[in-house]
């Protein structure tokens, strides 16, 4: 793509708004900004779209965005599952509730009918909602955990989960055959609800969503009884949780739930965070001050769209809120509901536990101890979302629990997604229980590593931005995908794995296997002494990420290998 003459057509065509070309003809002598906004197409890739809100072609905008819809209603009609309907949700972000509804009219415009939530509300919702009404598909506009300048389409199809292939591939392929704005088919919403296909989700999704969640809990008398002395402090960091969140936990019998002030409404702008992100600790400056000021035990924040939980856990021999990584918090969950599914004769004997490739070791611990099987995936929950559907089609295996490492999990096979809301209870829950046997969450943490090992894990993000980055971030991947890599750092490489090549090479002996898992960009080195490390790029911002894991004698152990495995890891990958 000739990125000048992709902006000049932009400056000059009639497809484009008066607006949009005010926007670029005010950074008609930035060269640099020109290229950035033109230089390729914001990509439809395996999940949607995810990018800065603006014009050009590589930006978030109701250009971008229309294509993506029509390209979806193509396929739709292709499969002839229009009838079934869409559902529509978004987040608290600039410009999320007018692309939802630019979303809603272009799918009513081709007769599909569109079922859009009267206002936002989470990820997990929308999951849900599509399996409730039986959708062929559901859309969620939102950019997650990213920075206030971003925004995002998440496209899902009728099982709830994010699309994988081969049907995601078929649709960025309809969306790729668009050539032009003007194959965007339009509908005003008064003709939209005229014709029927305009269907307004109102607060009664909300009712069975709560019903179910609160179905899930296994202690609820524990969780009442205990909960008028537990002390919460919850904040959704200007996003979609608390729309749900505070009521759900106040009906379960937590008398004392406090809601960061100051991030309780939902702002697109987030004033108060750089980065509503709950795995960035800054997020959680103003929580923890609550927490500080009411004495609090729990400290919980989910990000925008609520599908990410991050916590602090006062430890009360030291008085400090101490912070869970995701594989922490995760596992806690896991181990809490795990055990209580076993003590009460309801873990089933065909029972899976999901994770990923990048996730603590740990999980594989917890899932041998309670014979259950241990699945690996590729990162992504929509990975997770497939190896449930798979079983519910077979019959063979019921789902237990499923997460990933980036702060989500899924504690019931109700939705696709990571349920950030779910993770909220499920936590606070593990909290009375353990607080009814006289032990803090922070305790019943180091129970687990007491239990199984001091597992240990953590990431590393290069971000590269722009085209020159995307490049660095290219020839970053290749120079270790090439490289004969045996040590990093004290340890010996067991295994490498090559997993966009399909290939897993035992270093000792040479011999070539393979992965068993789709193709993806992701490099894996399993290390001696229950090491590992991994790198891939992010698939949703200009990054390259690194993951590690060990496994200590003790906490202390653990820290000092995981501090020297991470600068090892870091000196390979920069070079």
């Amino acid at each position: 793509m000739d990125y000048l003459e992709e902006y000049k057509k932009w400056c000059e065509s009639p497809e484009f708004d008066e607006e949009t070309k005010k926007e670029l003809l005010a950074i008609k002598d930035d060269k640099e900004e020109i290229e950035d906004r033109f230089y390729k197409e914001l990509e439809f890739g395996t999940a949607g779209l995810r990018g800065i809100i603006g014009a050009g072609t590589n930006r978030m905008n109701p250009y971008t965005v229309g294509k993506a819809t029509q390209g979806l209603a193509n396929y739709i009609l292709e499969q002839g599952t229009q009838e079934k309907g869409v559902a529509i949700s978004y987040d608290s972000r600039k410009m999320s509730k007018e692309f939802s509804m630019q979303t809603a009219l272009i799918l009513c415009a081709n007769g599909i009918t569109a079922y859009l939530f009267e206002n936002l509300r989470p990820v997990p919702e929308l999951s849900f909602a599509v399996r409730t009404l039986g959708c062929t598909a559901g859309v969620m506009i939102t950019a997650s955990h990213n920075p206030p300048k971003y925004n995002g389409y998440k496209v899902y199809w009728d099982d709830g989960a994010q699309i994988v292939a081969p049907r995601d591939k078929d649709i960025i392929q309809k969306v790729r055959d668009i050539k032009s704005f003007s194959e965007i088919k339009k509908i005003t919403k008064e003709e939209a609800e005229e014709k029927g296909l305009l269907k307004i989700i109102g607060t009664e999704m909300d009712e069975k969503y709560l019903t179910v969640l609160k179905n899930a809990v296994l202690n609820p008398e524990i969780m009442k009884e205990e909960g008028k002395k537990l002390k919460v402090v919850y904040t959704p960091l200007h996003g979609t949780g608390n729309t749900i969140a505070e009521r759900l936990l106040k009906e379960l019998g937590l008398a004392n739930v406090y809601v960061v002030p100051e991030q309780k409404e939902p702002d697109g702008n987030f004033p108060t965070v750089d980065y509503p992100n709950p795995e960035d600790k800054k997020a959680f400056k103003l929580a923890l001050e609550l927490a500080k000021k009411v004495d609090a035990d729990v400290v919980l924040a989910t990000d925008p769209d609520a599908d990410r939980l991050g916590i602090f856990a006062k430890d009360t021999k030291t008085g400090e809120y101490m912070e869970y990584t995701g594989n922490m918090s995760a596992l806690l969950i896991a181990e809490y509901r795990i055990s209580q599914m076993q003590e009460k004769g309801i873990l089933p004997d065909n029972g899976m536990f999901i994770t990923t490739v990048v996730s603590s070791d740990l999980a594989k611990a917890i899932a041998k101890y309670y014979h259950l099987e241990c699945i690996e995936v590729l990162t992504g929950f929509k990975n997770i979302g497939a190896v449930m559907k798979k079983a519910e089609e077979n019959h063979d295996k019921t789902y237990v629990f499923g997460f990933e490492e980036s702060y989500g999990c899924l504690i019931g096979d109700y939705a696709r997604d990571k349920d950030g809301i779910a993770a909220v209870m499920a936590l606070c829950e593990a909290a009375c229980y353990y607080q009814s046997k006289g032990k803090t969450l922070w305790d019943a943490m180091q129970d687990i590593y007491e239990k199984y090992g001091y597992y240990k894990e953590a990431q590393v993000s290069i971000v590269r931005e722009g085209p020159q980055g995307a490049q660095e971030i290219k020839d970053m991947m290749t120079k270790m995908r090439n490289s004969e890599i045996k040590k990093i750092g004290n340890y010996q490489v067991l295994t490498f794995k090559d997993i966009e090549k399909d290939i897993v090479k035992d270093m000792k002996t040479g011999e070539i296997t393979k992965t068993g898992l789709p193709t993806s960009n992701v490099l894996y080195y399993a290390l001696e002494d229950n090491s590992w490390c991994c790198v891939r790029p992010s698939g949703t911002e200009p990054k390259i990420k690194l993951y590690m894991g060990v496994k200590g004698s003790s906490n202390e152990d653990a820290d000092k290998k995981l501090k020297e495995l991470r600068e090892a890891m870091e000196a390979c990958v920069r070079g």
